[in-house]
């Protein structure tokens, strides 16, 4: 009966201490940017060009003068700008474990 009663408290303490929130911090405090969803289909066109045009120009760019606090920079800027892409460009994204799960599924279905 003991080693139920402390094992029970050993996992609502394991479970208490375990689950830990962080806030995460703001790197950037500027304006919130544009909300794909609100644009029009000109607008978005117009975006994506712009994403283009930035891309090809750091790709252009000569890196090795730059130090590594910038290369950084530019590394983030591009992962911005690639999921602001996928964001307008729309469409369903699977994982494979969402393929397997539905694979499952439907042979049990079946």
């Amino acid at each position: 009966m003991k080693s139920k009663i402390c094992t029970a408290v050993l996992a609502l303490l394991l479970t208490i201490t375990a689950t830990n929130v962080h806030a995460i911090a703001i790197v950037d405090g500027g304006p919130k940017k544009e909300v794909p969803v609100e644009m029009t289909e000109a607008q978005k066109a117009a975006r994506l060009e712009e994403i283009k045009a930035r891309v090809n120009a750091i790709k252009a760019m000569d890196k090795s003068e730059l130090t590594r606090a910038e290369r950084k920079e530019l590394k983030r800027e591009l992962k911005e700008m690639k999921k602001e892409a996928r964001t307008m460009k729309g469409g369903i994204y699977l994982s494979v474990g969402a393929i397997i799960i539905i694979i499952l599924v439907l042979i049990l279905i079946l």
